[in-house]
């Protein structure tokens, strides 16, 4: 065995596997709505994970889901917004985001929307950089992260107004290397920032080119299952 190598794990070009999240569904035996909030309800489940395997239950959170932007300029840096979060009690570096909670609206749409709410500005150039779960222990929500590069403003009379933690929202742009650095040095603990500046900087390799396309299938949301 090579030195640092684990006991079990074979190092043979070979055995390499793809590896891939899949659907696996189980049999649901009841599901019951325990409270009902503002934004997301919390659901009790009863499944089996198998036959004779026993009940097992299960509290989460309903989540409609999510997407995020990270904007890049022509000089390679990304935009990132300081916003208050009530539950950590902690400004958070993060970049622009918002919930799917518009019945019917296409995912892009649905970005787009965010990116002038929060940034005031708009993208000719999509890409999808990843897709996550928030939490998969405890919620539903699903992310879809994308890259907007060709990027423009908002004309002033068409901005939007924003209001509550987001009066507070202040912008800066910041060299891609810099946010990279940042993620590794524990500065920066938005998920949706720290999934999509680490996702940029792999991407940014070869140039970009192996992004899926905006309207790449995303079976892993809810509402696509």
């Amino acid at each position: 065995m090579k030195d640092g190598a684990m006991p079990g794990i074979s190092e043979t070009p070979s055995t390499f596997r793809k590896v891939s999240d899949m659907p696996s569904p189980r049999r649901l035996l009841s599901s019951s709505k325990v409270y009902e909030g503002r934004i997301w309800d919390v659901v009790s489940d009863a499944f089996e994970l198998g036959e004779d395997t026993g009940t097992l239950v299960r509290d989460y959170i309903d989540h409609p889901g999510a997407v995020a932007v990270l904007p890049m300029n022509v000089d390679g840096e990304i935009l990132l917004l300081k916003q208050y979060r009530h539950p950590v009690g902690m400004e958070l570096w993060e970049i622009p985001a918002g919930l799917l909670d518009v019945a019917g609206e296409d995912f892009v749409a649905g970005a787009a929307r965010e990116l002038a709410e929060e940034a005031d500005l708009t993208a000719a150039t999509w890409n999808v950089l990843a897709d996550f779960f928030n939490s998969p222990g405890s919620s539903s929500e699903a992310i879809r992260i994308y890259l907007a590069r060709g990027l423009g403003d908002v004309p002033e009379a068409e901005r939007h107004v924003r209001t509550e933690e987001e009066s507070e929202i202040e912008l800066v742009w910041v060299p891609l290397d810099e946010a990279v650095l940042a993620v590794l040095e524990g500065r920066l603990h938005n998920p949706s920032a720290v999934v999509g500046i680490l996702a940029a900087a792999a991407a940014r390799a070869d140039g970009f080119r192996n992004l899926r396309p905006a309207n790449a299938p995303w079976p892993a949301h809810p509402s696509q299952r």
